[in-house]
């Protein structure tokens, strides 16, 4: 028979036992560290890399692999271009005021985008040997000009109103901006690089 001093009390009852031992669960496992099961090994080795191929064993053969890596490096700068990736973009497309001069552009019908087919039936009508239709071809391509100028003056009006609203307070080379937009408005819309990523009649 033990004795127990008066004023005394056993450790076991002193420390609290929770009711449900199961609660303890995830906060051990949070404590642990990991915060999610231990995969399982196949998944694991799956998720591994594979194994790097073997060294080139010719001249002829390491030249081939290095061309093949040059060709998916230039595929994925590509594709990061067209797609408008920053980190993939020349430097006279970067930034966000420069995407928004694209928008601009790509958001309306410009003169300018039809420069290619109206100049290609031009040069077809010089090479007609008829007077009148030489003469028609000169008043075509004058007047075509000329829209291409007006058109190009308002292009550049709305560039700047854009700008300086989206990003009041900065220095900005508008004449630099401008001549991007009219330069961007003069190609046919499905050749424009970085490609258009709003349609036409969209509020930028």
């Amino acid at each position: 028979m033990k004795l127990r001093l008066p004023g005394r009390r056993d450790r076991a009852a002193a420390t609290p036992v929770p009711d449900d031992a199961a609660d303890l669960t995830p906060q051990l496992v949070k404590a642990s560290g990991k915060g999610r099961p231990t995969p399982k090994r196949v998944e694991a080795q799956g998720r591994r890399p594979g194994p790097p191929p073997p060294p080139p064993t010719t001249r002829k053969e390491a030249y081939r692999r290095t061309r093949e890596q040059q060709a998916s490096r230039r595929a994925q700068t590509r594709a990061g271009m067209a797609r408008g990736d920053e980190q993939f973009l020349p430097a006279r497309d970067r930034g966000p005021v420069r995407r928004l001069v694209r928008d601009v552009v790509d958001s309306r019908r410009n003169a300018g985008s039809f420069f290619l087919g109206v100049a290609a039936l031009v040069l077809v009508g010089y090479f007609i040997p008829n007077p009148a239709v030489q003469s028609y071809t000169v008043f075509v391509w004058f007047f075509f000009f000329l829209a291409i100028v007006v058109d190009s003056v308002f292009l550049g009006r709305r560039i700047k109103k854009k700008v300086l609203e989206r990003f009041p307070g900065q220095p900005h080379r508008m004449r630099g901006l401008v001549w991007y937009g009219i330069s961007r408005a003069t190609m046919i819309r499905r050749w424009r690089f970085p490609r258009a990523e709003v349609p036409i009649g969209a509020d930028v």
